[in-house]
């Protein structure tokens, strides 16, 4: 069931009409009249012929919602040695939500979230923030010695305010005072993790902390690849450090594309009984999706393989609309400019044509704030709108997108619905 060829001999059939009677009008102006014309129609028809069951409150957004509210409640009754040992647990158990998300690192972003939030929301301001919340928390260090889960809170929120200060602009737009309060506060956080590191080799939790840490790390590509080996194997299921790690390798971080393309083939082979070949696919998701020059080094057909292998081993929503996303949108060619390498533009229409069987044989169940986020992009650092404007934002997004996706189906007067039972398409009669 290929749609790209259906999409495209609709919008040929647009713009051609269009021509008919323009003919004094630019080509790429008629191109972006044809894009609305066919959008204009599409929605005349998406709430009668487009059924697809929308998920609010997904039960990963439920659980990842009440695990942070848990860790920001202990941390203000001061209720610490609770909230340690319910870190403790959620870490050494591996605990997790559906979609993957670290129930201990929940905890600790609850934990801080008042004292983080209150920086930036000075900072957005034009004041100075106070220094009373982190030197309160400092406080807890001596309180509470050798207790990794408060001392990995705490050097997060030193890495959190870090960033705040620094901001998400080019290094050369921040002003130096900036960039001071910046190195200082990950010094800080190094020097409060660097005991835990060694004490507690088996926690993802101490892992992670020092995997996030390596953006303020002065030589961070001599440890890159080892830190994030190490917190891989400890929680496999995790995709979000293979993620982050092919991200890292990027050459405009810390890496090189031998280094990504490297990392992603050991990653896989150290992960098949969990992922298959998936954990190629995740190092290099949004790698490819932010820098062009990673389709020049991707083995595609081992990358495509690796989506079939995630979806196999998770078929549950959340991965399934991940995956949608991905490839609809952020991996969408119309993306690109004009002038990019032809390899480029036939990586993105490979990945872009998953969306058939995506389509057909996963999803059943729209999460909005996956497809929210897909459009936004990785490594967004402006700040995000309310909740209820991403999920306004992901259903049309989803809707839209999937609704040019069967456009030839649709306009020709076909319902298509999906459901638990699979996709169906119902002739108009």
């Amino acid at each position: 069931m290929k749609r790209i060829g259906g999409i495209q001999d609709v919008m040929a059939r647009t713009l051609a009409n269009l021509q008919g009677g323009m003919r004094n009008v630019p080509l790429r102006r008629l191109a972006a009249r044809a894009e609305d014309a066919l959008d204009k129609a599409l929605a005349e028809r998406l709430d009668r012929q487009l059924i697809l069951p929308c998920a609010d409150d997904p039960a990963e957004e439920l659980s990842r919602g009440a695990i942070q509210d848990r860790g920001q409640f202990l941390s203000r009754q001061d209720r610490w040695d609770e909230l340690s040992e319910l870190i403790r647990t959620a870490d050494a158990e591996r605990q997790a939500t559906t979609c993957a998300m670290s129930h201990a690192e929940l905890y600790c972003f609850g934990a801080r979230a008042d004292v983080v939030h209150a920086t930036e929301e000075a900072l957005a301001d034009g004041v100075r923030p106070s220094i009373e919340g982190i030197e309160a928390f400092e406080e807890l260090l001596s309180e509470y010695p050798d207790d990794y889960p408060v001392a990995v809170t705490v050097a997060l929120t030193h890495a959190d305010i870090g960033w705040a200060w620094r901001g998400g602009d080019w290094p050369h737009e921040i002003p130096e005072r900036n960039i001071k309060l910046f190195e200082t506060h990950f010094d800080r956080a190094r020097e409060i993790l660097a005991p835990m590191v060694p004490a507690h080799p088996d926690s993802p939790l101490v892992a992670s902390a020092l995997c996030t840490l390596l953006i303020g790390d002065p030589a961070p590509q001599n440890r890159l690849a080892d830190d994030y080996e190490r917190l891989i194997d400890l929680d496999p299921r995790n995709p979000r450090p293979m993620r982050a790690l092919g991200y890292h390798l990027l050459p405009r971080w810390f890496g090189s594309y031998d280094a990504l393309e490297l990392e992603a083939r050991r990653t896989a082979a150290r992960t098949g009984e969990t992922w298959g070949n998936g954990a190629y696919t995740w190092v290099f998701m949004d790698a490819l999706s932010v820098d062009p020059g990673a389709s020049r080094i991707v083995d595609l057909d081992f990358f495509i393989d690796g989506m079939r292998d995630i979806l196999a081993n998770r078929p549950d929503q959340h991965f399934a609309n991940l995956m949608a996303a991905y490839a609809a949108i952020e991996m969408d060619p119309a993306r690109l400019p004009k002038d990019a390498p032809d390899i480029v533009r036939k990586t993105r229409v490979a990945v872009t044509e998953t969306l058939d069987w995506i389509l057909a044989e996963y999803l059943f169940e729209l999460h909005p704030l996956v497809w929210a986020q897909a459009a936004i992009g990785p490594g967004a650092n402006t700040p995000l709108p309310r909740r209820s404007a991403l999920v306004r934002k992901g259903v049309v997004t989803a809707r839209q997108t999937i609704a040019r996706h069967f456009a030839e189906e649709l306009l020709s007067g076909t319902t298509v619905a999906f459901s638990r039972h699979g996709l169906r398409l119902y002739p108009s009669l």
